[in-house]
Parts: structure tokens; sequence; C-alpha cells
């Protein structure tokens, strides 16, 4: 074990080796640097060195590279001597190649063991960014979420889920009365997203058994922290599920592990790659929440190391915390790129051997700015650092040997097979068949009962015997014709007579005596 982690040569010549202190590790990091400039293998490096450390890792493999952790370096590699060389330079005397113990996982399952939650450990606030919902949207799938505590209804996966905003729909006008109005046209909106993410391959990440974070913080038999490796070039063809995830299993770890204070070495460090997906488009809300991650997460143990392009990808209150940095090239084209560079120079303790602006456009690849915290947190002078070589493998393995790997691994079979218990879908599809059956029921007891129950059923006077409609109808009519046939005839009868032209003419005269 160590008490700290060689990054690399400062210096004249580069012959002051640089170091991060493991006692300053949960102050978080930054990687930032153009495309080509040496990122990865930083990132390899800093890997090799917290897993000797005995401190769990967690990383994404976005371009399949990092996967050479878990192999040897090998004398055979066309870039052996040229570490061995940069090695010599920088004074790192015991350089050798060795293996790290790796696990992989995949959302998708195909590269690495299953990952997955469920939906209620999501929550309403990221399921939304992952949907991309309106506020409006957003409020509907909040009284989901209220709905589901209420109802004792678990939400694993998304069938729960969209199981539960039928339900909402048909009861939308009794919810309205108590959440306020529920929209028909947002709760379509949310089950199209919905859809979306499916297609993505989304479905995979809800369910059971989901993933315990205990499983990322193991040692091997030497005491190495074992380095977690999540399979992302297939995911990173749907950006907002892998920044979504990432930033889930960082309020997870934040929410579940006890407080620690400042211990001698980190408990897990969590580097975020393409940190910049993160925060595209991301509401203040959001934000907001992964600045009070990255402030509050270090005294959980946790560090965070965020790898992007440019440091300008990372909000100002959120970067402001990233204590240990290793800036590699920046390219300066543009009126806005000698901007941005300005401002990433600025952030540096400044060295009077050089100035930091020119230094961060001119170093080559494998070269870096660094700057570590040093004793009680105070940030360090600036150099001009050429980083170490790695011990594991520079590039990927092949299928095979990562088959074999996943097959000896402590996690085979525990994740792999999905589990679908009992959740909202079955129970709301119980209780819809149940009611059915019992409305099936009643209608089947009312047909079968007797004629007087069934006209009390249908809400007409019985009148003691049943007489057809076209029968009663006729007999009817006869009667009335009858009565008003009898009056007719008496009244004409009566006009005939004396009486009745007496009548005619009262009336007529009436009518023309004013003329």
């Amino acid at each position: 074990m160590t008490a700290d982690i060689l990054i690399g040569g400062g210096g004249p010549d580069y012959g002051v080796q640089q170091h991060l202190s493991l006692g300053y590790a949960n102050r978080h990091g930054l990687i930032a640097g153009a495309t080509g400039t040496g990122k990865t293998v930083t990132l390899q490096i800093l890997a090799e060195g917290f897993s000797k450390a005995g401190v769990p890792v967690f990383l994404s493999d976005v371009k399949g590279d990092l996967s050479g952790l878990a192999k040897s370096g090998s004398e055979a590699h066309k870039l052996h001597t040229p570490f061995m060389e940069r090695a010599g330079k920088i004074g790192f005397s015991d350089f050798t190649y060795e293996a790290f113990p790796v696990t992989f996982w995949d959302l998708f399952g195909d590269q690495g063991h299953p990952v997955r939650t469920t939906v209620s450990e999501m929550g309403p606030l990221l399921l939304a960014r992952l949907l991309e919902l309106t506020e409006a949207q957003e409020g509907i799938l909040n009284i989901a979420f209220r709905l589901a505590d209420e109802e004792g209804l678990p939400l694993l996966d998304l069938k729960d889920l969209q199981s539960l905003l039928v339900w909402i729909g048909e009861n939308a006008k009794e919810l309205s009365l108590r959440y306020g109005n529920v929209s028909s046209a947002s709760i379509g909106a949310i089950q199209r997203r919905l859809l979306v993410l499916e297609n993505q391959g989304g479905t995979g990440l809800f369910g059971e058994p989901a993933l315990a974070l205990s499983d990322l913080m193991r040692l091997d038999a030497k005491g190495r922290g074992e380095i977690n490796i999540l399979a992302a070039d297939k995911l990173m063809g749907a950006p907002g599920l892998y920044a979504t995830f990432l930033l889930w299993l960082l309020s997870e770890l934040f929410e579940e592990l006890p407080e620690v204070g400042d211990p001698d070495k980190p408990k897990l460090v969590f580097f975020f790659d393409e940190a910049h997906l993160l925060f595209d488009d991301a509401p203040k809300a959001l934000v907001d929440k992964v600045e009070q991650v990255a402030r509050l997460i270090r005294s959980k143990g946790v560090g965070v190391y965020f790898i992007t392009q440019n440091p300008a990808d990372v909000p100002e209150d959120i970067l402001g915390q990233l204590g240990n940095r290793i800036q590699h090239a920046l390219r300066a084209f543009t009126a806005k790129d000698r901007k941005e560079l300005r401002m990433a120079a600025e952030t540096y303790r400044e060295n009077p051997a050089f100035k930091t602006e020119e230094a961060i456009r001119e170093v080559g690849v494998g070269e870096a700015v660094t700057s570590m915290l040093q004793r009680k947190g105070v940030p360090g002078i600036v150099e001009r650092t050429l980083i170490r070589p790695p011990s594991s493998q520079l590039g990927p393995i092949t299928k095979a040997e990562r088959a074999a790997l996943m097959a000896a691994s402590d996690m085979a079979g525990k994740y792999d097979t999905a589990i679908d218990r009992s959740s909202a879908f079955e129970i709301l599809k119980t209780r819809a068949d149940a009611a059915a059956a019992e409305a099936a029921k009643a209608e089947e007891a009312a047909e079968e009962g007797s004629p007087q129950l069934r006209e009390f059923n249908a809400a007409r006077r019985y009148s003691g015997e049943r007489v057809a409609r076209s029968t009663s109808r006729r007999s009817t009519t006869r009667q009335s014709q009858s009565i008003g046939g009898a009056v007719a005839s008496v009244v004409i009868k009566e006009l005939k007579g004396t009486t009745g032209r007496r009548i005619v003419r009262g009336i007529l005269g009436g009518l023309f005596k004013g003329r």
C-alpha cells in the first residue's frame, strides 16, 4: 500500500515526481484536454494507482480501451521501449507490468454483468431528466410516485410505471380534485417518452435484482481495490441514459454511505467520463443536485473525477470544488477557444518558470499541466508533467478474454437472471380482473332473476301482469277512440238542435256587432 499515487514527472527535465495524495483524493478532480491528447491513459494510470492503494474504482469505458486494465502490459508491445525511457526520465524505478482486478458491467448485459435499478430508486427528478419531460409532465410523474406510495404499488420496472399511468388516466377526474389538473395529453406524452426509452434499450436498466453498492466496493485477495468498468461504447448512443445512470449511481452512494469525515484514503473513486453530457441542457434543479452531491459526498469518503474536453463544460460552482487537476492540451483556433484557454489557465496557482496559458496550449501527447492538493488542502503550484506509463495493457482485450474474466468473476450468476416479482403491474391487473369478474357476476345474476326483479332493475313500473307492448298500445288506442267518439256525437247532436243554433248565432253576433 502507498500513501500517494505517482502521476508523472515535472520540473526541469521532468525529474521531479508529481503525486496525488490519497488523503486529499476525495477532494475530487478534473481530467481535461482535447481529443487525442492522452486523457484515457491518464485515467488508466489513476485507476491503477488507486487499485494498488486498496481503493475500489468505478469508471466508464467509452471507447473500449480501458478493458486492458485486466491484462498485464507486455515487453512485446510496440511502445515498450518508449515506456521504459519515460519511466527512467521521471524516476519511476520500480515500474513493472501487471494486471489489475477488474469487474465488467453493462446496462445491456452484453459486455458485462447486467446493471439494474428500480424505477422507485431512480426517483421522479432523474427519471424526468432521462425522459426530457416538461414541467407539467414532471408534475404528473410526481403524482404517480406519490400514488404508488399511498396505494402500496411497487414501481420496479417500466411496465409498472406504464400501467400506473394508465390507471391515473382512467381516474383523472377524481385525482384532479386532489392533486390538481391531470391532463390526458401529459400522460400520453410521458408514455411516448417511455416508448422511446424502451427503443434505446432502457428496459434492461429497470428491474431486479438491483445493483448492490457493496459490490462496487470490493477488494481482491491481495488487498487491491476492484476496478469496476462500465461498458459505455453502445451506451453513448443514448447519452441521456448514460448521464442519468451515472448520476443515479452517484446519488445512491451519497444517500447510502455513512459519514467518515476526512479518511486516510477514499472508500471509492468515481470517474465520470464525457462529463459534459451531464450538464448539456440540464435543468437548474438537476445542476443544483449535482453541486450538492459533489460538495457533500467527499465526507462519505467518495472522490469524484470529471473527464471532459474542456473545463468550461463543467459549471463554475462544481469546477471550483475540483482540487486535483490534470489538464492536457487545449486547442485555441477561435476567439472563443482562446477565451476558454485563458480562463482555464487562471484557475491554477502560477509557476514563475513558465506561463500557464502557453503551457496548456503547448504540452504534447502524454504530457499535462498538473496541480494537486498539498498539505491542508492547498492547491499545488502548476507543473508541466510527463505522465507515467501504464502497467496494464494499453488498448482493449479480446472478446474471449473478456468472457473468461466474466465467467470467473465473483459477480457471475448474481445479476444475470432478471426477477419479475409482484409489483404495480401485477397488482393493478389483479384489481382490474377482480372488478371485471364482479361486474360479470352481477349481470349474470340479473339475467337469471324473476320477471319482477328484472322489471325493478330496469326501473319500470310493474302492473302485476306482463303484457306485450304492442297489445297494450292497441287496447289503449281503442279505448281512447271510443271515449272521444261518444263525446263528439253528443256535441254534434246538440249543435244540430235549437239550442245549438242559438249558441252559434250569439257567437257570430258578438263578432260582427261592432261593424
